[in-house]
């Protein structure tokens, strides 16, 4: 690992003694509290809303439903479906029709038990086959379709003359579950009017600046009239976007009704009932490969279950399209990828972002190609994985960084022993309880948003008279670390020390918008903000005090929080005072431009990201013969980050990442009946304990990435999207048996 790489946390005290506050920690003076109402219906039409037996009950100041809205009452990050009150249509189980607005949140709770509403019930559109078909009812009527989107990947002349030059063809159907995000912190926020005409919002989430396009919409201001003041994040996992802008917005509108603060706490039941899951998907997926070991031939159809409305659907489909060969080389591919609308609970961004699910196909069927030849799986991998300089099924040549597909497998089979214990794997043999079994998975992943998206960040470097340094990045912290991240990149790259850094509290007042806090981007774009903020403030400082150090502003060199020369030298201190006096501010503002990517919708081609990380894990478990449980015993996870710049938060991301992802492959399940979710708190939906998980270990690999001038990348998302298959795979060894649904119910 690089120099760079320390273990640290600015926020460590502070959240291990309970002194960090989070959004409910907060009270204002006068505060009121707010409530959503919904009703028990899942597909309905709305003809009467009425308030007025839950406006006259005691303690109650406002009813708010979407005639009181002065702006947009649908919005969305892609398309504007989302309704903020549902006012024509009950669309799923989790709509919101009202808000209670009372001085105590029991007062809010008993009027909530107040308000009815008059409907007339529609026939549930809940099977995505059926909602695919024409003449399926519609979810909304006036898109005309249920189809939210259409990606396509065409490559090769013709399949069907592709998969008749092929001497083995496999072809299989998977599925995989709604996904909770299962955050600690259920959504929270709260708005008060300021006296400055500013609305003013408090709560925790993955990016500011959406909540504020959010709430201005709604409330019909403009984004200068709206201040976010993003709170400490208690977990998120790409859950803390669409609902909790939508949760602020109502807030800030209850804010503005009444100009008194409100502030609207979830209940764990509200956030799993209302709150976006992970998508599920239904995948036909058909390979063809050659005597020789070569897949030639991919078709496959993907169903996705967007649910009520289009969140990110196109945006986590595209992904999947992308990436729908996996890490393999393959000359012939036909990929239809859908987003289909239902009365489910809607699905957008969740950690892995359509990759979890591919790779769970894909890594099986790569192994089940590799048995109907008689060939070891490794070796099959070997002949098919992506090498310098290959092309990706979107015609993108792999040639702008080191494709480490290779390393990366060669250190997980090493450090787990694969060679070895794949031999003792019990294949269902034997009389023994506990059948053996160890497997592997591997991927690669384009990095950050790619052709999804704008994608650039911002980074401000602020000298203080006394030699400390404010810091602030257009990303934002959500409890994974980045915080800590920038400061150690900071301090490394102007060499100074990083008890002089302090990260200024984030407002989408204080910084350009810088993107959201997602697809493994933070690093690699907010890092390559500050590392340009700092070559801007180094040249400022060069130049002004070059004639003070004896030496040519090139010549000037920043370590040991001090400026050298070639004779003299100044403390960091006293370079800054120096500055002032020269009427100088030692101020910086940095930012970094993700390199061009280019993409053509019709064809699916194109450079899809500007890089990729790569990653291999393998897990050892046994299988009890009688009741299918499933002991997982060692796990092994190698990724090429780039560079770790922190080594504990890489780690926790490491193990975090394969803790949730064995979570989706053995026990994590929304249960939906009749379009209503059944499971909606921890009692139910069974996220692993600490006693469930093996041991772990992370291994890293460093290829810096010269697209990135930090040289590091990420691995929020890789760190959690190999766990399915790799247990899956172990789960054949163990058994002889393959599992094509998620959660495997080993039977």
């Amino acid at each position: 690992m690089s120099k760079l790489n320390q273990c640290w946390r600015n926020d460590a005290e502070s959240k291990v003694t309970g002194k960090t506050k989070y959004t409910d920690d907060l009270k204002f003076y006068d505060m009121l509290h707010a409530v959503p109402v919904y009703t028990n219906y899942v597909h309905a039409k709305i003809n009467h809303i009425d308030i007025s037996k839950a406006q006259n009950a005691e303690g109650v100041v406002k009813i708010i439903t979407a005639r009181d809205v002065p702006g947009e009452i649908n919005y969305g990050q892609i398309y504007k479906d989302y309704a903020v009150f549902a006012s024509d249509k009950i669309r799923f189980h989790g709509d919101v029709i009202a808000i209670v607005v009372a001085e105590t949140r029991e007062a809010a709770l008993e009027a909530a038990k107040l308000v009815n509403v008059d409907v007339t019930e529609l026939p549930l559109i809940l099977d995505v086959e059926k909602a695919f078909q024409k003449d399926s009812p519609l979810v909304h009527e006036a898109k005309g379709t249920n189809i939210v989107n259409h990606h396509t990947i065409r490559r090769g002349d013709d399949i069907e003359t592709s998969f008749s030059e092929c001497d083995e063809i496999i072809e299989h159907d998977f599925t995989t579950p709604f996904i909770e995000h299962a955050y600690l912190e259920p959504e929270s926020a709260i708005c008060q009017y300021r006296y400055d005409g500013v609305m003013e919002v408090y709560a925790g989430m993955q990016h500011p600046f959406t909540t504020r396009r959010f709430t201005a919409a709604i409330l019909n201001v403009t984004l200068s009239d709206v201040e976010i003041m993003s709170m400490p994040v208690g977990g998120a996992f790409g859950g803390k976007d669409d609902t909790i802008s939508i949760i602020c917005a109502r807030t800030a509108l209850a804010a503005k009704l009444t100009n008194r603060p409100v502030k609207m706490t979830y209940d764990r039941e509200w956030s799993i009932r209302e709150s976006y899951k992970r998508h599920p998907y239904r995948v036909h997926y058909k390979m063809g490969v050659t005597k020789d070991g070569k897949i030639h031939a991919v078709q496959t159809r993907i169903l996705a279950d967007a649910g009520a409305y289009t969140s990110m659907t196109p945006f986590v489909t595209w992904r999947s399209t992308v990436q729908c060969c996996g890490p393999y080389v393959v000359p012939n591919v036909y990929c239809d990828a859908y987003g289909v609308h239902t009365n489910h609970v809607f699905t957008g961004a969740m950690r892995g972002f359509g990759s979890p699910q591919m790779n769970f196909v894909v890594e099986q069927m790569v192994e089940m190609a590799a048995k109907k030849l008689g060939m070891s799986e490794i070796e099959f991998r070997k002949r098919n994985m992506v090498q310098q300089d290959s092309i990706t099924i979107t015609d993108q040549k792999l040639d702008g960084h080191v494709v480490s597909m290779g390393e990366v497998l060669e250190k997980t089979l090493q450090e787990i022993d694969y060679e070895n214990k794949i031999t003792k794997c019990t294949h269902g043999a034997g009389d023994d309880d506990e059948m053996y079994g160890v497997g592997i998975a591997m991927c690669y992943r384009g990095m950050s948003l790619g052709a999804e998206g704008m994608d650039f960040c911002s980074a401000i470097i602020s000298g203080q008279f006394d030699g400390s340094i404010l810091l602030e990045v257009g990303a934002h912290e959500n409890g994974q670390g980045f915080e800590s991240t920038m400061i150690l990149l900071l301090a490394e790259k102007l060499g100074v020390k990083k008890e002089r850094i302090r990260y200024k509290r984030p407002s989408t007042s204080n910084i350009p918008d810088g993107g959201p806090s997602v697809a493994s981007r933070c690093t690699l774009m907010g890092g390559g903000a500050v590392i340009n903020a700092v070559e801007i403030l180094k040249k400022q400082m060069s130049v002004l005090l070059a004639e003070t150090l004896e030496c040519s502003p090139e010549e000037v060199c920043f370590e040991n929080d001090c400026l050298c020369g070639r004779n003299k030298r100044l403390t960091w201190e006293e370079a800054v005072h120096q500055m002032f006096l020269s009427q100088a501010y030692p101020y910086a503002f940095g930012v970094f431009q993700a390199p061009k990517v280019h993409w053509d919708e019709e064809k699916g081609k194109g450079n899809a990201y500007f890089t990729w990380v790569y990653g291999c894990d393998a897990v050892e478990l046994t299988v009890n013969r009688k009741t299918g449980k499933v002991t997982l015993l060692n796990y092994v996870a190698t990724h090429d980050v780039g560079k770790a710049i922190n080594s504990g938060a890489l780690m926790g991301q490491y193990y975090g990442g394969i803790a949730q992802g064995l979570g989706y492959a053995l026990s994590e399940e929304v249960v939906n009946e009749n379009g209503k979710i059944q499971n909606a708190n921890y009692d139910s939906y069974h996220v692993l304990r600490a006693k469930d998980l093996p041991e772990m270990k992370g291994f890293v690999v460093e290829n810096h990435d010269p697209t990135s001038p930090s040289g590091a990348k990420g691995i929020g998302e890789p760190a959690l999207e190999l766990a399915a298959p790799a247990v899956s795979n172990a789960v054949y060894n163990a058994t002889g048996k393959r599992f094509f649904d998620l959660p495997l119910k080993i039977k």
